[in-house]
């Protein structure tokens, strides 16, 4: 009985500091990311009769991996954007491993039904 209190709090542990970790990288990488952008754009004219959306390369995930590594400010943004929502859905993983190693199956399932949603709204676009 001890040792199932003690599994429960570390799992619960991980997944506060998964939490935190998350939401601190994605704020650095969102806040660099604006930097990158600034430097680069900062001295532009707006010009707010034409509107201008979102460029092709921040749609797709080569796009945003080689924006990356070209130092391209709104891809860097999009990534840490990515990394914030991707924080949450970890954590319903690590819940999901962490009901295993507890024996819990009914939360098992319904993590897995959680997760399965998550993804099948992300994936068909129909979310929100």
């Amino acid at each position: 009985m001890t040792q199932s209190t003690f599994k429960e709090k570390d799992m619960q542990a991980i997944i506060g500091w998964i939490l935190r970790a998350g939401v601190l990288i994605s704020m650095s990488v969102v806040f660099i990311g604006g930097i990158l952008f600034l430097y680069r754009h900062g001295h532009d004219i707006p010009d707010y009769h034409t509107f201008k959306g979102v460029p092709d390369f921040v749609h797709n995930a080569s796009g945003i991996i080689n924006g990356i590594f070209t130092l391209r400010g709104r891809a860097i943004i999009q990534a840490g954007i990515i990394l914030l929502i991707a924080t949450p859905v970890i954590r319903v993983v690590f819940s999901a491993i962490g009901f295993v190693l507890e024996k819990d199956y009914l939360y098992v399932g319904i993590t897995l039904i959680v997760l399965l949603i998550i993804f099948v709204s992300m994936f068909s676009g129909h979310a929100g």
